[in-house]
């Protein structure tokens, strides 16, 4: 959706990429979009359970399913 958005512009710099990211929407609804410097390393894995919270929440398309993927909300009560 994002690639679509900005449809070729030329993305040079890390304030354009996240002005362009949040000017973009999606049914009427704007993304909140952050910058994370943080730096993960290698071969750190997610518990489990962890894991499992977060394959609940998604809706995989049949006919391509590592590539179109239904994140829906976090439950924030």
């Amino acid at each position: 959706m994002l690639e679509q958005h900005w449809n070729g512009a030329k993305v040079t710099d890390t304030q354009t990429m996240l002005e362009w990211a949040k000017s973009m929407t999606w049914k009427g609804v704007h993304p909140i979009v952050e910058l994370s410097r943080t730096v993960y390393g290698k071969r750190v894995t997610v518990a489990r359970d962890a894991m499992q919270a977060v394959e609940s929440r998604l809706e995989r398309n049949p006919l391509l399913p590592k590539r179109d993927i239904l994140i829906r909300p976090a439950c924030t009560l």
